[in-house]
This record gives C-alpha cells, structure tokens and sequence, in this order.
C-alpha cells in the first residue's frame, strides 16, 4: 500500500480479494501480499488486468443507464469492494442529487476507506456485512433509514458471485434478494466464467488457497444464466460484459479471452 491508512484489524499478510481487485484497477489501496497473488494469478490469466477494468465500466455503464434512462435512484451494492474513482453514488448522484446508495462489505479494507470515503455524504451508508445475510442487510436500521422498498431498486452483485462456493448457493441469494424488492427493481449481475476447464480450475484453487479456502469458483455461462432465471433480461441479453451496451465501438480486448466476466441486466 502507497500510504498508511488505517490497518486496525486488517491482515495485510493474507490476499483480499477487494484489495486485488484495486490492483488490477491500478489502484494505490493494496499489500505486497495482494500484488503477488495478483502477479501469480496473471500468469494462469494473462488478461486479468483489461478483465477488471472492463468490469468496472460495465459497473459504470449499467449504474448509468439504470438512473437515466429507467429513473433508478435507489442502489445496493452486494460485495462492493474498495471505493475508486466513479463509485456507484457518484455516477448516480450526478444524474439526481437525491439517489441514495448502500454499499455492503464485510473486508475491514473496505469497510475502513469507504466510511472515510464517504463519511460526508448522507446518502449513501457502508454496512459491515456478509452480502449472503439477506436479513440483516434489509432489517439493518440504516438500511430502512435509507432505501423506500415501496420505490424501485437496483440490486447490484458485480463479479463477486464467484467469491461464493456453491454450497453457499448464489443463485438462491439472487431470488432471495429479488423476492424483497418492489416491482419495477432490477438486478445487475456478473461474474467469471470461462469455457476452459484448466483456467476454470487453477484460478478457483489458487484463489481458494489464497484466501484460506473462503472463495468460490469460476463457472460457466450456463451457470450464470440460472441467475436470472425468471427475470426479463434487458437487451442485449447476456454476454461479455463489454458488449453490454459499450460507449463505443472501440473496446479493449485480451488476444485470449481465456476468462471473462458474463452477465447483464434484469427487470423484476
């Protein structure tokens, strides 16, 4: 790490899956310990560092379209990682002043930066909690404080369902989410995938090592596809999330897309 924020109760000798991901985005918020796992992991997928980046611009892009043009204004961010430039609140709020954002974590990185982050903006909150505790996360009283569930939302689970094992059950953790949510509410969901069995396997068991057997998996699109199941799929469907409604016709792209991030965007 660049500076020296506040380590209290941080591991700074094991990897985070948040603060990696804050170095593939060339990030400042990240320990020897995060650059050589990501070092490790660029050797089985070359094309991790264009991967991220074009995740967060998906990120960017969906937050965008859903304030535009659906008239979204209220987010929950499952598994939000390390606060960057271009957070959810601050795409959302440029649109309307109004829009009210939570961000839920349970990495002391995260839940450190992103109070200091956002400890001036009164509509957004960070809650320390596991995104699968679907209870606690709604009963939370900033939470209801926050969020009209009378009013439409937006439920955000961008790439970090592969951080759940699947005896954890994702796909259940995404209808249990749907099911609380008012009519007109929307999912945005992501996560990797490949359709190579040996990238699929090394990455999952250097991940799971790396992170004390507290990860998940690399999947298929079929897999992902079971996400959504009885949801109606915003064009243009699900893909890679480049071509998910891109700026332009100009996208970065590995020369091996050995992994990448498919999902989309749903309607309730």
């Amino acid at each position: 790490m660049t500076r020296n924020s506040e380590t209290t109760g941080i591991d700074v000798s094991t990897p985070s899956v948040a603060r990696m991901y804050d170095w593939l985005l060339g990030g400042v918020d990240n320990y020897a310990a995060d650059r050589q796992q990501c070092e490790k992991l660029m050797q089985i997928a070359p094309s991790s560092k264009i991967l991220a980046q074009n995740n967060r611009a998906f990120l960017q892009r969906a937050v965008r379209v859903l304030a535009q043009e659906y008239g979204i204004r209220q987010f929950i961010d499952h598994g939000s990682g390390l606060p960057t430039q271009d957070n959810v609140h601050q795409i959302a709020q440029r649109i309307d002043p109004q829009s009210r954002v939570v961000y839920v974590d349970n990495d002391p990185s995260v839940l450190a930066l992103g109070r200091a982050v956002l400890e001036e903006n009164d509509r957004t909150v960070v809650l320390n909690a596991d995104m699968r505790d679907t209870d606690q996360i709604f009963g939370h009283p900033e939470v209801q404080d926050l969020i009209d569930f009378d009013q439409p939302v937006a439920a955000l689970f961008v790439s970090v369902l592969h951080c759940l094992p699947d005896d954890a059950r994702p796909g259940d953790l995404v209808h249990r989410v749907a099911d609380r949510l008012p009519a007109g509410s929307f999912l945005v969901i992501c996560q990797l995938v490949s359709d190579r069995a040996d990238v699929r396997n090394r990455v999952t068991e250097l991940m799971r090592v790396a992170t004390h057997d507290t990860w998940g998996r690399v999947r298929e699109e079929q897999e992902v596809r079971a996400f959504f199941e009885g949801f109606d799929i915003l064009e243009p469907g699900l893909v890679n999330v480049p071509d998910w409604r891109p700026d332009s016709d100009v996208v970065a792209r590995p020369r091996d897309e050995e992994w990448v991030e498919w999902g989309g965007v749903a309607r309730l």
